[in-house]
């Protein structure tokens, strides 16, 4: 598979691990947003997070946990991201969780900055966005 982050998994590509555990590994974004972001991704490739397993999910999850303690000790507050499927913004096919520091002046804003405006259904829509999300 000609996965990068597969690649750093299975030690192709050199790197220094922030955390492992079972399933998942933590190490430092090469393209940086700002000073101090991580990745946590899954040690098994898999495209978008509904395809994690359960177990592997937890774990991963409890990585990211654990990690951004650490990654909010740069600045005191850590923006948790992820793009799941490329038209939601992922640029490499491989479930990872982002951990950005955050501070006041560093002009990323909050989430609905990145959006013109609010979607503002009509309450049928949303009666049917809420049949189709229901679990």
């Amino acid at each position: 598979m000609d996965c990068i982050f597969c690649k750093i998994v299975s030690g192709e590509i050199s790197t220094r691990f922030l955390g492992e555990t079972a399933h998942s590994v933590s190490f430092l974004d090469v393209f940086p947003l700002a000073a101090g972001h991580v990745l946590v991704i899954p040690k098994n490739h898999h495209q978008k997070i509904q395809d994690v397993s359960v177990e592997e999910n937890a774990d991963l999850f409890s990585l990211v946990r654990e990690m951004v303690s650490n990654v909010d000790k740069i600045t005191g507050s850590t923006l948790i991201a992820i793009h799941n499927g490329k038209d939601a913004g992922q640029e490499i096919p491989h479930v990872h969780v982002h951990l950005v520091p955050r501070s006041n002046g560093d002009s990323a804003g909050p989430i609905h900055s990145m959006f013109g405006s609010p979607a503002n259904p009509s309450e049928s829509e949303t009666d049917d966005l809420f049949d189709r999300l229901k679990i």
